[in-house]
């Protein structure tokens, strides 16, 4: 793996992590990898890496602002604003869109990167499907996306708070954020938030022409099976991975199997 410079996307210093081919492997899109809601570069770990190398095709994986080492969120907690033509305070409810629709294609023409296979997790997947849903992409692997609000998640998020208001939570999550209050906040803030509860793509997600598989474990503490269940609904040829005694992070808790689906998904 290469850890390239920090990218200046949109006035935004961004951390980015490029997995290049190796000289044996044919040419193929660019796995773009896309973390969950309190994920960074660093919390990915190695699995990137372990799937790149098994699908032999390179690699992009890079934090948000506001998480890992990518620029913080100016006044996280304060006021919705545009400063210079970057938002700065509270996350507003559209931010997945914004991620998916602004920021995301401005950092894949600044690296050349044309219609690239999506791998999202959680916050990730969402911007993904919204990604996908208007910009070509080879192919969209999501992984415990959210296509609406539930109450579920809302009761997950909550206890997430408590957890972090105790000291537990910031703790853990201190080894993979710079600015640890910063990527907490505006994660926990919106989705609490009233403006958040309406939050829905289901019908958006009926633009999506590309192969799309969309996983999720049977345990997933911060959404039901529900989720997925819209996407096939919304984009029949959706292919569907349901994994028993897995939770909210099925490249953890099942890697082989997730592994095993993505590759053969794939090579479809």
């Amino acid at each position: 793996m290469t850890t390239m410079p920090i990218l200046n996307i949109l006035g935004i210093s961004l951390d980015v992590l490029h997995i290049p081919p190796a000289p044996t492997w044919a040419p193929g899109p660019t796995l773009v990898f896309l973390h969950e809601g309190l994920g960074s570069v660093s919390l990915w770990r190695d699995w990137p890496l372990q799937l790149c190398q098994q699908l032999q095709l390179p690699g992009l994986v890079f934090s948000r602002q506001g998480y890992g080492n990518s620029a913080p969120v100016t006044d996280v907690r304060g006021e919705p604003r545009v400063v210079n033509g970057v938002r700065q305070g509270r996350l507003q409810s559209d931010y997945m869109h914004h991620e998916a629709l602004t920021v995301l294609p401005a950092l894949l023409h600044n690296l050349g990167i044309q219609a690239p296979i999506l791998v999202g997790h959680s916050d990730g997947g969402t911007i993904a499907l919204i990604h996908a849903s208007q910009h070509p992409v080879a192919a969209c692997i999501v992984m415990a996306p959210h296509v609406s609000v539930e109450e579920v998640s809302v009761q997950a998020i909550t206890q997430a708070r408590e957890a972090f208001s105790q000291g537990v939570l910031g703790e853990r999550l201190a080894k993979f954020h710079a600015d640890v209050d910063g990527a907490f906040w505006q994660w926990n803030d919106v989705w609490l938030s009233k403006g958040f509860r309406s939050f829905d793509i289901r019908q958006e997600i009926e633009r999506i022409t590309a192969p799309l598989l969309a996983i999720q474990g049977v345990d997933d503490a911060y959404g039901t099976l529900a989720q997925i269940d819209d996407i096939a609904r919304h984009v029949p040829h959706t292919q569907l991975l349901k994994l028993p005694q897995c939770g909210h992070s099925p490249h953890k808790d099942q890697p082989a199997q997730v592994n095993a689906a993505i590759a053969s998904f794939i090579n479809r």
